[in-house]
């Protein structure tokens, strides 16, 4: 039976693991555990993620360091959203390399986060998709899926680039192309090297998520 009590030295704790994720990219190690909590060994550290992990708020991975994850009822005690890194950055322009972005998190709604096996985030590089509503420097949320129709704004892989489109399918050249959402960009055909990854179901704007357009 999962235990709900938690002791406000353990709610510290998990307070800090989910600031250290947010806002480091990564679980803090024993020796930060040790300092913030100002105790004076690493098996007193310890002691509090073995009490979380057994009241069911955290899990960790043996053998592997930094490897805390916060379950759902962490989550809920501290009044928070799952958090989602962030895989890379992608183009709103011409296509580029992804580009990894390493340690960096986003806070994602529950309903997402139910679906968290099927979609992923991405930050925006470019200007070309403006009038969709999706801006240099945005975040948005990708699902993997196979069947995309004319009109779906689309993640897709150009050879070893990268780019965010919207997918057209239409009745005269170039026919199936790639279209930008800002008329100093140029529409992108599809070509051999051309595959689809996922549809855009989500922009972060000002912290807060809005469909796309």
């Amino acid at each position: 039976m999962v235990i709900k009590e938690i002791t406000p030295k353990q709610k510290k704790v998990l307070e800090f693991i989910y600031d250290s994720v947010f806002n480091e990219g990564f679980p803090p190690t024993l020796s930060d555990l040790k300092e913030k909590m100002g105790v004076s060994s690493n098996q007193s550290a310890l002691n509090f993620l073995n009490a979380l992990e057994k009241k069911g708020f955290i899990k960790r991975r043996e053998g592997q360091a930094r490897s805390i994850t916060i379950l759902p009822l962490g989550l809920e005690i501290l009044g928070k959203k799952s958090l989602m890194p962030i895989l890379g950055a992608t183009s709103a322009g011409s296509p580029i390399e992804t580009i990894e972005i390493s340690g960096e998190w986003q806070e994602i709604p529950g309903e997402v986060a139910r679906l968290k096996q099927e979609v992923f985030l991405l930050k925006i590089s470019g200007d070309s998709m403006i009038n969709a509503g999706i801006d240099d420097g945005d975040v948005v949320l990708v699902q993997n899926q196979k069947e995309f129709i004319s009109g779906d704004i689309v993640f897709a892989q150009i050879g070893d680039g990268s780019t965010v489109k919207r997918f057209i399918s239409d009745d005269k050249p170039p026919y199936v192309y790639l279209k930008p959402e800002n008329p100093n960009h140029k529409v992108i055909p599809f070509n051999d090297e051309t595959e689809i990854k996922g549809k855009v179901i989500s922009i972060l704007k000002n912290n807060y998520w809005k469909p796309v357009k």
